[in-house]
């Protein structure tokens, strides 16, 4: 039997999001992955950081005018050589692969990159968005991130646009829509630490788990 599964957390940014993922994998036992898939993702690539990192949760950009395609078994002998930039869709093909090959060995819980998306086929899967409040969200990030009110608000109104155009643009679903996911929640209702209490439950009766 596989007893193998994953928790995906999609998060409005300031909503605790990740907080809540690494504390949930904690109590879970489970491992932690969010923007350590950048540094994976590179190591088994062969790839610069850098690259990723640019690309991290963006829509697809071309930077020739036309879509780079990658054609290569990521986890084989084959090699990739490159002299430009590869497109943002070649990237999260590799991201996907990384995503996927840590699946097949342990249970794991990722933090967005469209986790949910790419393992739709796996029925040991729980989704998860969270949302806050504006109020708690600009208050986390100020405290969190040392912003001001009005910086604040401006890389919250950023950041969830370009969250949700990643996300819309790979998976066809829509980001923060309660159809996309198993749950979705909202910390400033119960706090940090009950919101994982919450999720670990309901993750737990979806998935039989003691």
């Amino acid at each position: 039997m596989n007893d193998k599964y994953v928790i995906n957390i999609g998060r409005q940014l300031g909503s605790g999001g990740k907080v809540i993922g690494e504390k949930l994998a904690t109590r879970l036992g489970i491992s932690f992955y969010d923007k350590e898939l950048i540094n994976l993702a590179s190591k088994e690539s062969g790839l610069c950081k850098e690259l990723f990192e640019k690309a991290d949760e963006k829509p697809s950009q071309t930077v020739m005018g036309g879509l780079f395609s990658v054609h290569f078994s990521l986890f084989t002998d084959s090699s990739l050589s490159y002299t430009n930039c590869l497109s943002n869709d070649a990237l999260f093909k590799i991201q996907s692969d990384v995503i996927r090959k840590l699946v097949s060995e342990k249970s794991c819980l990722f933090v967005g990159r469209c986790a949910d998306y790419i393992l739709r086929e796996n029925p040991r899967c729980v989704n998860v968005f969270i949302i806050a409040s504006m109020e708690d969200r600009i208050k986390r990030l100020c405290e969190t991130e040392h912003l001001s009110k009005e910086e604040a608000e401006d890389l919250i109104s950023r950041t969830d646009k370009k969250r949700s155009e990643y996300y819309n643009y790979y998976s066809y679903k829509t980001w923060g829509a309660a159809s996309t996911y198993h749950l979705c929640i909202d910390s400033s209702v119960l706090g940090i630490d009950e919101t994982v209490l919450f999720i670990e439950e309901f993750a737990r009766r979806k998935l039989g788990l003691k």
